[in-house]
This record gives structure tokens, sequence and C-alpha cells, in this order.
């Protein structure tokens, strides 16, 4: 199995050119045999752009999902994204995830809202999410998720071996990708990749660095500051060595 991590700019409230990256990025791809790619957390419409959430927001199955499907199908390349998903009067930060014939196969919310901002215009997710993609187990975490070692071991106790990350991390951060994202596989013997944005929209500056681990927290491939599309074959990736999840002694239930 062979997984994409894209990092660019944030394309903010230009969603036509967001959808020429996503055709672009996945048709180069599918051209080495990659089976799924992730993109940065709410890719459409931009990250921190919060007048545009609750504006443009879309319904599940909307024109956005529909164009991600049918692009997911075009190239033969899964996909995983971030986008602002209306349901009701409530507005959620939610990735979602299709296969390669363009069937969706993950929907997820993210559980951590991080500062005032997001917490200004999205609910909290209150579940996780697992799918599989070529015979591996996948299970979905966004951007400040990963910061908490919890969600992580549930998805592992779900069976989840991947997991896939949108993010929009600050410069200011760069413990996650190279301090949290490791442990995190570490701990739980899974493949972590993490997706982030790169350069400026608006007032914040991104951090860069998207990153792919194994299950032992050594980097695979990793970004720097600037655009790139990171592919790993997971296929040559060493066996994780962590045996934590057997090990572990839950005092409060002995």
């Amino acid at each position: 199995m062979k997984i994409g991590v894209y990092q660019g700019h944030a394309v903010g409230k230009d969603n036509e050119h967001a959808f020429s990256v996503i055709e672009e990025t996945l048709k180069a791809a599918s051209s080495v045999g990659t089976d799924i790619v992730v993109f940065p957390e709410l890719f459409i419409p931009g990250y921190n752009q919060p007048d545009l959430h609750r504006a443009l927001a879309q319904p599940s199955g909307g024109e956005w999902e529909q164009r991600f499907a049918s692009l997911a199908a075009t190239h033969s390349c899964g996909l995983v994204i971030g986008w602002a998903e209306k349901d009701g009067e409530k507005i959620f930060n939610t990735a979602s995830a299709y296969d390669a014939s363009g069937a969706k196969i993950g929907h997820y919310r993210k559980i951590q809202l991080f500062g005032a901002i997001e917490k200004s215009v999205f609910e909290f997710g209150d579940s996780y999410c697992t799918f599989d993609i070529a015979g591996t187990k996948v299970g979905l975490l966004i951007c400040y998720d990963i910061e908490f070692a919890q969600h992580t071991w549930a998805l592992r106790e779900l069976g989840a071996d991947l997991l896939l990350i949108p993010t929009a991390n600050p410069i200011d951060f760069d413990n996650v990708p190279d301090l949290l994202v490791p442990a995190r596989a570490t701990e739980n013997g899974m493949v972590i990749a993490y997706a982030n944005y790169c350069g400026s929209e608006g007032n914040v500056t991104y951090g860069g660095k998207s990153v792919i681990v194994d299950g032992n927290g050594a980097v695979i491939a990793q970004a720097g500051r600037c655009p790139s599309l990171l592919i790993a074959d997971l296929a040559q990736v060493a066996q994780p060595l962590s045996t934590q999840h057997q090990d572990y002694r839950d005092i409060n239930r002995a």
C-alpha cells in the first residue's frame, strides 16, 4: 500500500483553485501507484477563514463531496480531505475519506477544537471513524486531536494500524510533527501520516513539516517549509515493536 501526503499553501476563498490543486495532486500520486492522499485541515474553504466556514459550509453529500468523490474516481486514487460541514444549524470541522472508486468510506468530525475561533464556529465531534484501504484498517483524526494520547489509543483499540491526519499547524508548534506524532506512533505501533499547510493565510503562518512515520516512530518521509508531495510505500516499512497495548495495566479495573 502506498500513501501520500500533500503539503501546500492554503488557497482560502478560491475554491476552484483548491479543486484544481486536488486534481493535479491526485493525478501525480496515481501515476506512481498511490492508494490514498491526505490533504490539510479545512482545505475547503481554508483554515483561517472563520467568516467563510459558516457562510459556505455544505451538507454531507453536497457539491464539494460529489466533486471530491469524482476526482478520486477519475484518477483512481483515494482521498482524505478536510472541509467545513453544515448539519442543520451546526457547523463541523470535518474530514472525509474516499476510495479509488470514489466511494465514500470515512466521515469524521474533529473532537478537540482548538482555541476560541474554532469553538466560536464549530461544534465538537463525538465519535471515531475507521475504514479499510487495501486490507489495512485506517483511522482519522484532525490536527489538535493527535496531541491527546487517548484518541490515538482509542483508535488502536478499534484495530487501526494506520492513522491519517489533516492538520493546520502553525509555525511555533514544531513539537507536534517532531515529537508528538512519532510518540503517538511508537505508543500504538501505528503508521501515522500528518498533512499540514505551509506559507501564510492571513495572520497565520503555517509550519509545514508534514510527516509520515512508522510504527516505531521513525520518519519515513518529511517535508520542510515548502510545498511537497510525500509518498511512502508501507510494504517497505519496518514492523512495529510496541507491546504497550498487550502490556498495559488499567489499575482502575484491577
